[in-house]
C-alpha cells in the first residue's frame, strides 16, 4: 500500500481556481493591462507634449514675432505749445509696397493731443527713417508711432 498523497503545487492550484471560475480567455478578453500597453502611455503623452509646445510655439510666433511692417521710435522733439516733430524708422519685408504709419501727439498724461497719418512711399531699402511734424489741440509733452500697416487709403496714395 502506498499511502502517499501526490503533491500538489499551490501556485499552480490557485491557477486553476482562478481559470475554474473565470474562464481562461487570457489578457486579451478584457482590458489589456500588460506590459505592452503600459510601455506605450509614456510615448504617447511625450507626443501629446510635443505637439502642445509646438502649437504654443506657433501661436507664439504668430503673435510677437516678427511683423511685415515694424515701427522703430527713434526720438521726438517738441518744436512749440501745439507741435511736435516724431523721428522714427519702418522697416518692411517688401519695401516695394507702400505702407501707412500712424502719428500721435501726447500730453504728459498720456492723452492724445493730434494724430496724423503718414504715407511711407515705397522704395529700395527695406528700413526707411522718417521725420513727421504732428499737431495737436495743446502743449505736446511726447510724440510716438502708434503702429502701422500695408493697407493705405485711397486719399494718401500718390496719384
Amino acid at each position: 500500500m502506498n499511502d502517499a498523497t501526490p503533491e500538489i503545487d499551490p501556485a499552480a492550484d490557485a491557477g486553476r481556481r482562478v481559470a475554474d471560475r473565470y474562464g481562461n480567455a487570457g489578457p486579451r478578453a478584457g482590458l489589456d493591462t500588460g506590459p505592452r500597453r503600459r510601455r506605450r502611455i509614456p510615448f504617447v503623452l511625450g507626443a501629446v507634449v510635443v505637439l502642445l509646445g509646438l502649437l504654443v510655439a506657433y501661436v507664439g510666433y504668430r503673435q510677437f514675432g516678427p511683423k511685415d511692417i515694424q515701427p522703430d521710435e527713434l526720438g521726438y522733439s517738441v518744436v512749440n505749445d501745439s507741435t511736435v516733430d516724431v523721428h522714427f524708422k519702418v522697416t518692411r519685408t517688401h519695401p516695394d509696397r507702400p505702407a501707412v504709419c500712424f502719428v500721435r501727439a501726447m500730453d504728459a498724461d498720456g492723452n492724445e493731443l493730434g494724430r496724423r497719418e503718414v504715407l511711407i512711399p515705397p522704395s529700395s531699402s527695406g528700413t526707411v527713417e522718417v521725420n513727421v511734424p504732428v499737431r495737436g489741440t495743446a502743449r505736446p509733452a511726447n510724440g510716438n508711432v502708434y503702429g502701422c500697416g500695408g493697407n493705405v487709403p485711397a486719399y494718401l496714395k500718390a496719384s
